[in-house]
C-alpha cells in the first residue's frame, strides 16, 4: 500500500452534501496578508521534471497551474537559460515530459492531437550564448500514432525513440488496438468477463490492455513512423509498470543498441508478486527479450547502464512478496553476468538512480530521518555522502559538473535550484509561489525525538499555529501517517499538509512510529505483523512527549486524523484507545481486515503484512482488525472515502459509518464518487479540507459535548 493520502456544522439524519451548497470565491487569490489556508494550497503552481540540458545551459520542467473554475489542473511547460543572470522563466508550451535532444537545440514533449497524446518538438536556433530560448519555431508534431504515448525516452544520439503505448498482445499493430476499442465503444452490451486478476488496479477496471515497449527511428523530416517496432512482444507484463510508472524504467545502453527494461511477468499471480525483472532486447528488435536478473524472486528495476556500456547498475529488493524492502543498489557485469551490491553498508532504500558524467558517482534519492536528501555514491567503493538535504529532493537531472533538481520543504512548495556535483553554490532558480508566500503566514515547525516502543528512539514533528502566542494553549490536529511504511518529512504535500491545519489555529503533531522509513530498514520492518502493536505503543508515547515538551498542545482539546494505513489507524484506536480524542477523521482507512483481503487489488501487500493469505491464517487477520471492537467507539468520527478507490474499496468506509451511526455515534460520511485512494480535483479539495476543518473545529470547541454516551 503506497504512501497515500463543505462546511456542515450539526449532526443531521443522513444527507448529501454537493460542492455547489459551499462558498467559493472563484478567483482563489488573496493578496493581502492572511493566514495560510487550502484557497493557498490548491491555487500553487506545482514545478516538476526539471530536465537540464546536456551541455548544462537550459533547463526544462513542468509547471501544472490551477483552472480553479474547470476543475482541473493545467500543464505547461517552462524553460530558462543558466546562463543569463536575469533570465526568466519563459512558457514554452502546453504539455508534459520535457526532453532535450543531445545537442540541447531540441526539446520534445507530450500533448494531445484530437485527444490522443504524441510526441511534439520545440526547435531552438543557436544564439549568441548558445541556444536561443526566446527564440522557439513552431511547434511540430513527431508522432501520428492510433494510440497515446504513454512514456517516451529519446536514444543517446537522438535518432531514435522508445515508446510505450497500452496494446492488446494479440494485436499486430497499434491500429487494431484503436479499432478494437472503437468496436467496444459502439456496443451497447456492457458486460465484461474476467478470468484472472487483477480485474481492477488503483482506480481503473482492466480491459486487457498491456502497456508495451516500442522503437521507433525518425525520417529524415524529423517525424515518426506511425508504426513502430515491437520491443517487449512476447511478455504478459506492462512497461512501465502500473500504476505510477515511468520512463525511468527503461533505458538505452550508451551505443544505442540495446534496450533495458524492467517488467513484472504477469500470468495467474500478478496481483500476489513482485517478482520484477530487468531484460534486454535489441533495439531493433531483431531478438526477443533476455531476462537478466531471472535469479531473484523480488524486485528488480530501474536500470542504468555504466558509460562505457560494460556495467548495468539497478536497484534490488531481496524479500519476494515485500514491496517496502530495501532497494539497494546493484552493478551487473554484462560480460559475465557476475553481479554485486555497491552499497551494502548503507541502510537506505534507494530511489530515482542516474549516474554522474564522469561515471565514478551514482546519484540517488532517499528518506532519511525525516528528510528525503540528495546522496552520491562511489560506484566503486559504495561509499555515500549527502549531497543537497534539508528538506526533500523529489526530482533531478546532472549535467556535466551541474545538478538541477527540484526541492521543498514543509513551509514551501517545490521550485529548482542548481548546486555542482558536490553539493555547493546552491542557487535558487524558479521562485513560482514567492508572492503568495509572501502573503500567507504559516506555522513553524520543530522535530523532536522520544523513546517509543522497546524503549527505541522515535521521531516526530509539531507545528505551531499561525499567530502563535507564548503562554496560550492550542487545539492539536493529530496526524497518522499513512503507508503504513512511508513518513511525514520536511516537505510538502498537496493533500495532507500540516500548514492547513495550522492556518486554522491547530497545533499540529505527526509521528514516524515503527514502520516508517528513512530511519534503517529494521525500523521499516518492524510493523509488519504487528500493525496495531508497535506503531500504537509509539502514538502513545509520542502524544504524552510532545504534550511534556509543548506546553501550548491543548491535550484536553485533540483529534486524531488518518488516510490510508492512518485511517485503519484512526479505526483502530477508536476501538483501543479513545479517551484523548474529541473526535477522528477517517479517510480511506481498513475497517475490516478480513474483508480487506478479498476485496482489493494488490494483495502481496495483505499476504507480506499478515504472514499469508487470509484463508491460511485467518487469527493474523483477526489479531489487530478494528472491526472486532466498534463496540468500544465512542468518540464522534468523520469518515471520508471514495468512490474510484479500489485499494480499499468503499465499503469499508460505509462499513464503519454504519457502525457509527447505529451506536448513536456522531458521525458523518463524506463520499466522492469521482476520486480514488487521493482526492485531486482542485474543488473537491477544498471541499474535503473545509469538511475536515469544520468537523475539527466543532468538536474541539471550549463548549463541545462528548460523544456516545
Amino acid at each position: 500500500m503506497k504512501t497515500l493520502f463543505a462546511v456542515f456544522f450539526s449532526v443531521l439524519p443522513a444527507m448529501s452534501i454537493s460542492a455547489s451548497t459551499l462558498s467559493h470565491d472563484t478567483s482563489m487569490e488573496d493578496h493581502s496578508p492572511h493566514v495560510f489556508s487550502i484557497n493557498d494550497l490548491v491555487m500553487m503552481d506545482r514545478v516538476s521534471d526539471p530536465q537540464l540540458s546536456p551541455d548544462g545551459h537550459q533547463v526544462a520542467y513542468n509547471v501544472r497551474s490551477t483552472d480553479y473554475v474547470a476543475n482541473k489542473g493545467i500543464s505547461a511547460i517552462y524553460v530558462q537559460d543558466l546562463g543569463d543572470s536575469g533570465s526568466k522563466p519563459v512558457k514554452a508550451v502546453e504539455g508534459s515530459s520535457p526532453r532535450w535532444s543531445p545537442d540541447s537545440h531540441h526539446l520534445y514533449y507530450v500533448a494531445p492531437v484530437d485527444g490522443v497524446a504524441q510526441l511534439w518538438r520545440l526547435d531552438f536556433p543557436v544564439g549568441k550564448h548558445g541556444t536561443a530560448l526566446t527564440a522557439s519555431t513552431t511547434p511540430v508534431q513527431v508522432s501520428h500514432g492510433s494510440l497515446d504515448v504513454d512514456a517516451y525516452k529519446l536514444s543517446p544520439d537522438g535518432k531514435s525513440v522508445l515508446f510505450s503505448y497500452a496494446v492488446f498482445t494479440d494485436c499486430n499493430d497499434l491500429v487494431c488496438t484503436k479499432e478494437r476499442l472503437d468496436g467496444r465503444a459502439k456496443d451497447k452490451s456492457t458486460g465484461t468477463v474476467y478470468q484472472k486478476l487483477f480485474v481492477r488496479h488503483w482506480n481503473t477496471w482492466a480491459d486487457g490492455r498491456r502497456s508495451q515497449l516500442y522503437m521507433a527511428r525518425f525520417n529524415a523530416d524529423g517525424s515518426l513512423p506511425a508504426e513502430p517496432t515491437p520491443l517487449s512482444r512476447g511478455i504478459d507484463g506492462d512497461v512501465p509498470s502500473k500504476p505510477f510508472g515511468d520512463d525511468s524504467e527503461f533505458a538505452f545502453s550508451p551505443d544505442g543498441n540495446t534496450v533495458y527494461f524492467s517488467v513484472r511477468v504477469a500470468g495467474n499471480s500478478e496481483p500476489w508478486s513482485t517478482n520484477f525483472d530487468i531484460y534486454k532486447v535489441p533495439a531493433d528488435g531483431s531478438a526477443t527479450p533476455q531476462d537478466l536478473t531471472e535469479g531473484n524472486k523480488a524486485w528488480d528495476a530501474y536500470p542504468v547502464p555504466s558509460l562505457d556500456g560494460k556495467t548495468l547498475y539497478y536497484l534490488a529488493m531481496k524479500t519476494p512478496g515485500f514491496e517496502a524492502d530495501r532497494f539497494a543498489i546493484m552493478a551487473l557485469d554484462l560480460a559475465t553476468g557476475a553481479t554485486h551490491e555497491v552499497d551494502p553498508s548503507w541502510d537506505r532504500s534507494a530511489g530515482g538512480m542516474q549516474i554522474s558524467a564522469d561515471g565514478k558517482t551514482l546519484l540517488v534519492t532517499a528518506d532519511d530521518e525525516g528528510e528525503h536528501p540528495l546522496f552520491a555514491v562511489d560506484a566503486s567503493t559504495g561509499k555515500v555522502r549527502k549531497v543537497i538535504g534539508n528538506g526533500a529532493v523529489s526530482a533531478y537531472s546532472v549535467a556535466g559538473k551541474r545538478i538541477l533538481l527540484a526541492r521543498d520543504d514543509l513551509k514551501r512548495p517545490s521550485d529548482l535550484y542548481t548546486a555542482n556535483v558536490e553539493g555547493k553554490d546552491l542557487k535558487q532558480v524558479t521562485h513560482f509561489n514567492a508572492e503568495r508566500l509572501k502573503n500567507a503566514k504559516m506555522g513553524d515547525a520543530e522535530f523532536f525525538t522520544f523513546k517509543g516502543w522497546n524503549n527505541e528512539t522515535v521521531q516526530g514533528y509539531v507545528v505551531k499555529p499561525v499567530d502563535y502566542k507564548a503562554g496560550h494553549k492550542y487545539p492539536v490536529a493529530f496526524i497518522i501517517h499513512g503507508g503504513p511504511q512511508g513518513a511525514m518529512n520536511n516537505d510538502w504535500s498537496y493533500r495532507w499538509n500540516p500548514q492547513t491545519y495550522a492556518g486554522q489555529g491547530f497545533a499540529v503533531v505527526t509521528i514516524n512510529f515503527h514502520g516508517s522509513t528513512g530511519y534503517g530498514q529494521a525500523f521499516t520492518d518492524s510493523i509488519s505483523g504487528d500493525w496495531g502493536g508497535k506503531p500504537l505503543e509509539d502514538l502513545k508515547l509520542g502524544w504524552q512527549a510532545a504534550l511534556d515538551k509543548y506546553h501550548f498542545l491543548d491535550g484536553d482539546r485533540a483529534c486524531a486524523l488518518g488516510a490510508s494505513y492512518g485511517g485503519y489507524m484512526t479505526y483502530w484506536i477508536a476501538g483501543v484507545w479513545n479517551k484523548p480524542w474529541k473526535c477522528l477523521v477517517d479517510h480511506d482507512g481498513v475497517f475490516d481486515a478480513r474483508m480487506m483481503y478479498y476485496a482489493t487489488e494488490e494483495l502481496w501487500f495483505e499476504e507480506r503484512e499478515n504472514g499469508g493469505a487470509q484463508f491460511d491464517v485467518p487469527e493474523n487477520y483477526e489479531k489487530f482488525n478494528p472491526v472486532n471492537h466498534v463496540k468500544d467507539w465512542r468518540v464522534p468520527m468523520l469518515v471520508v472515502h471514495s468512490g474510484n478507490d479500489f485499494r480499499i474499496p468503499i465499503t469499508q468506509g460505509l462499513g464503519a459509518f454504519t457502525a457509527l451511526q447505529r451506536q448513536g455515534i456522531p458521525s458523518e460520511f463524506l463520499t466522492f464518487p469521482d476520486e480514488n485512494h487521493w482526492v485531486l480535483k482542485p474543488q473537491n479539495s477544498v471541499q474535503w479540507h473545509e469538511t475536515v476543518n469544520a468537523w475539527l473545529k466543532k468538536w474541539t470547541a471550549q463548549d463541545a459535548s462528548s460523544g456516545k454516551p
